[in-house]
């Protein structure tokens, strides 16, 4: 049975190795995870890198879509953004946009990804007219959950996915960015243009989107697409 090789960003990732043994020992398949950051996942597969399966934003999937990279589009999960602090720290009042923008202008400290997630977060301080004003206090990363910032209490607030805040030790969740302000990413999975095994990639996807795939989704901070 041949190895699927799939990239996917760390969105999808609690409940994908939930989801992924039960396909191995049904059909025999191993699956290889490249676990990498988005901007270095778009860098990697358009300098000429080959996988089986490619797993991130839809945004971004539609972007090697036109570049011929991948083929097709199946859409897995929803996931909106979310706001966390260090455990038994005190949790702002993020009821509203507003209320939101209050909480970041007091914060000492803000972290947040390079992922669709920061993007995003990037332009709502620019809407709200703060990002001067934090931009000292801003701390961005990659490659980490932007929640273990706010676990070793080097930021007061960190935004992720829902989905990639839950399993951090250390912090908290205060909940999803509010509807007037809220970003839900979809995120989808595409075979690659020269996949070595698109046959499994398939099979993969078809456990993925599974009605019983939902359940395990929901679990883990997401919706099913």
């Amino acid at each position: 049975m041949p190895t699927i090789k799939v990239m996917l960003s760390a969105a999808f990732k609690e409940a994908y190795l939930e989801l992924v043994p039960p396909f191995e020992r049904a059909t025999g398949h191993t699956v290889e995870n490249l676990w990498v950051p988005s901007v270095q996942m778009m860098n990697r597969l358009k300098g000429g890198e080959t996988v089986d399966l490619v797993i991130l934003s839809a945004a971004a999937l539609e972007d090697l879509r036109k570049a011929g990279i991948v083929s097709g589009r199946t859409d897995l999960a929803k996931s909106g953004i979310g706001v966390a602090v260090k455990a038994g720290a005190p949790k702002p009042d993020i009821s509203s946009g507003a209320a939101l923008k209050r909480a970041v202008l007091a914060a000492k400290g803000i972290a947040y990804s390079t992922g669709p997630s920061g993007i995003y977060l990037i332009k709502l301080f620019e809407r709200m007219g703060i990002a001067e004003q934090i931009k000292s206090r801003v701390k961005q990363v990659q490659g980490v959950p932007a929640g273990t910032v706010a676990a070793r209490g080097e930021a007061e607030l960190a935004f992720q996915q829902v989905s990639e805040l839950l399993p951090v030790p250390g912090i908290e969740l205060v909940g999803p960015l509010p509807p007037d302000v809220q970003e839900i990413t979809v995120f989808s999975a595409g075979l690659h243009a020269r996949a070595p095994h698109p046959d499994a990639a398939r099979a993969l996807v078809k456990h993925l989107t599974a009605p019983a795939a939902a359940a395990v989704i929901r679990k883990k901070g997401m919706e099913p697409a």
